[in-house]
């Protein structure tokens, strides 16, 4: 999900009674749920689609998620002991206790990849033991109504705390909200494709931007994927592309192009389509709107395009 989304969530975490436990508890939960997403550093080093097959794993596995919110409590544990040291240690903040502002990090960097599990993209939850990728398909990566309720839930335990009132239920009843929009959108999501799945293919229920009721279905296999041309009529389907190449094979090619190479291993549902050229150029069937141009996309130039025969 979004670093919005993420932060919010801790957030509300907080709110919900967690900040209570332990001086510096708060940033422990916001900066403890965006944590794992230190791999975007990748794109200092790594070029074109090299990074797909970096984020989303290392720093989102088990060992990851038990040594980052450790860093994170150290360094914020020696923040409080420096502003001490100082004079401007807050008076109001809470004693710092080390064992439970690791917890408050552990518990933040926990949820980020839960949240990332949930859209399409996919995460490798048990990187580096394995590098398996694991799909929630249940929300957009973007979602304003996960936004509005988070929202909602933080700012009124905020007025209420202001007001010396009780607090922490609104936050509570945020929490509570949230997971059941998150397991609707689940329902949602595996009726789709469990109505549509036909034996032997894939059946990706992809969740769209707003609309968090509807999914563009994608069906078939590698290099044969089709999508569902109306959301409210099953079927019909339409071919992801007019322009399909034959599929080659690309073990050698593999081996000396680290591009190919990344996008293969994190494409789920690759095709190939010809480029005016009439060389390839390899997408994703799960991103192929024209708003996210070519991200998910690597044109190879020395590739010609063998077309298909027409049915």
């Amino acid at each position: 999900m979004d670093n919005l989304t993420h932060s919010l969530v801790g957030a509300v975490m907080g709110q919900a009674g967690l900040k209570r436990t332990t001086g510096l508890a708060m940033p422990a939960l916001i900066i403890g749920a965006n944590l794992p997403d230190v791999d975007a550093a990748c794109f200092f080093w790594l070029e074109g689609t090299e990074h797909l097959a970096f984020r989303r794993g290392i720093t989102h596995g088990p060992p990851a998620l038990v040594l980052l919110p450790l860093i994170l409590a150290g360094l914020l544990w020696a923040f409080d002991r420096w502003q001490t040291r100082r004079g401007t240690r807050p008076e109001a903040r809470l004693p710092v206790r080390f064992g439970w502002l690791y917890a408050m990090a552990f518990i933040g960097c926990l949820s980020h990849p839960f949240f990332d599990w949930l859209n399409v993209y996919g995460i490798r939850l048990l990187e580096p033991f394995s590098s398996q990728w694991f799909y929630g398909d249940t929300l957009f990566i973007i979602d304003p109504w996960l936004w509005a309720v988070l929202i909602a839930g933080v700012w009124v335990s905020l007025r209420r705390e202001k007001a010396e009132a009780e607090w922490m239920r609104p936050a509570q009843v945020g929490i509570a909200a949230v997971l059941a929009y998150i397991g609707v959108n689940g329902a949602i999501s595996w009726a789709d494709a469990t109505t549509t799945r036909v034996s032997g293919e894939t059946a990706i229920a992809s969740p769209v931007p707003l609309a968090f009721w509807e999914r563009d279905m994608i069906l078939g296999g590698p290099n044969n994927w089709s999508v569902r041309a109306d959301d409210r009529s099953f079927p019909p389907f339409r071919p992801i592309t007019d322009q399909h190449c034959a599929w080659p094979d690309f073990n050698a090619a593999r081996r000396t192009n680290s591009q190919l190479d990344a996008f293969l291993f994190w494409s789920r549902a690759p095709f190939l389509t010809r480029a005016v050229d009439g060389s390839v150029v390899l997408r994703d069937a799960r991103f192929t709107d024209p708003r996210v141009g070519d991200r998910f996309a690597l044109a190879l130039p020395e590739v010609k395009c063998e077309e298909l025969p027409r049915p």
